[in-house]
């Protein structure tokens, strides 16, 4: 059983009268979603629209799916994609264009979470396009918390390869962006970078050190809680464990590997030199200037494309369910009929 700490609780709440919200930074298939069950247990807000799971993810992914395709518009406004490894840095619009993209964000966190306490905004994207979000939440006077997840960049890209085909070399490079973004972004924030493994091992300790982090106890860690994230905090969502070599991947598992490293010290509970960092970040700058030109525009259309291809058919789902409830109205009126 968590020692729930009750009396850190009633202080908090004594002093705290700004909202707050909870952000799960870090690269898909990182183990955001597992987190962002814990922190939804343990009583953060789920928006009211959120991805179902599927074959990849049987128990959802928790994301705002309203949120995560502007997130994709938002993108495509800079010529860049969700999986484009030069996402990161972000790249404001000009002022008039940003201020229109930061409204229509702010309207839809709004309609998404309402007035309640503790909102949690879950979407990978957010991580590359968080000077943005934060822009947005400031002006809805939220406070934030981050968790970021830390998981082995070749398990990710063991999990991409699975759900998109991705070539290793590619899921590690945008896992660096990601990762990079989530802690060039963060810096100033509450933040507790967080060990995969160690969430699915002891989810009490990883969640003690999320509190210490964050200065605050999480907001209904209870005894119900507790049980919640016993029954899907389990093993089984261990998949695609890290094997191999980052080096073997040339200059994309050169740069991988100096940000794993920083951040699996730092999900330790270390508080390393972030040398390491600024050299990543810089040769990625580098290799942006480079081939950029000839990378962002394919991942951009490409995601263009997906987009496109994910709306006709849920349009034709919405169409078929209609047909179907029309013929099944009809013939619940002729067996009417026929009966009367």
């Amino acid at each position: 059983m968590i020692d729930t700490p009750v009396k850190a609780a009633s202080a908090t709440t004594a002093v705290e009268t700004t909202r707050t919200a909870y952000l799960v930074l870090g690269m898909h298939r990182s183990g955001t979603s597992a987190a962002t069950q814990l922190l939804a247990a343990a009583g953060a807000r789920l928006p009211d629209n959120v991805m179902p799971g599927d074959e990849h993810n049987a128990k959802g992914y928790f994301e705002p799916w309203k949120i995560a395709m502007l997130n994709d518009e938002r993108l495509r406004a800079v010529g860049a994609a969700w999986d484009d490894p030069f996402a990161f840095p972000f790249q404001p619009l000009p002022r008039p264009d940003e201020r229109g993209w930061l409204n229509r964000a702010m309207e839809l966190f709004a309609s998404e979470y309402g007035e309640g306490d503790f909102p949690l905004l879950k979407d990978p994207r957010v991580s590359v396009l968080l000077p943005f979000w934060r822009d947005v939440l400031a002006d809805l006077g939220l406070a934030l918390r981050c968790v970021i997840p830390v998981r082995h960049p070749l398990a990710v890209a063991g999990s991409l390869a699975r759900r998109d085909h991705f070539a290793t070399e590619k899921s590690v490079l945008v896992w660096t962006a990601y990762m990079l973004a989530s802690e060039a972004y963060s810096r100033d924030l509450p933040r507790a970078f967080v060990s995969y493994d160690a969430l699915l091992a002891d989810w009490r300790a990883e969640a003690a050190r999320i509190e210490a982090a964050h200065a605050a106890p999480l907001p209904a860690l209870d005894a119900a809680a507790a049980a919640e994230i016993d029954r899907f905090l389990t093993p089984d969502l261990r998949h695609n464990a890290g094997q191999g070599q980052l080096v073997e991947l040339g200059w994309a598992g050169e740069l991988a590997a100096k940000v794993h490293d920083w951040l699996e010290a730092a999900a330790r509970g270390s508080a390393p030199d972030r040398a390491p960092l600024e050299e990543a970040a810089a040769a990625l700058a580098r290799r942006r200037e480079e081939v950029g030109v000839l990378v962002s525009p394919v991942t951009r259309d490409l995601d263009a494309a997906r987009s496109e291809l994910i709306h006709a058919r849920q349009k034709l789902e919405h169409y078929e369910k209609l047909v179907r409830a029309y013929y099944e109205a009809g013939a619940v009126l002729d067996e009417t009929l026929a009966i009367g």
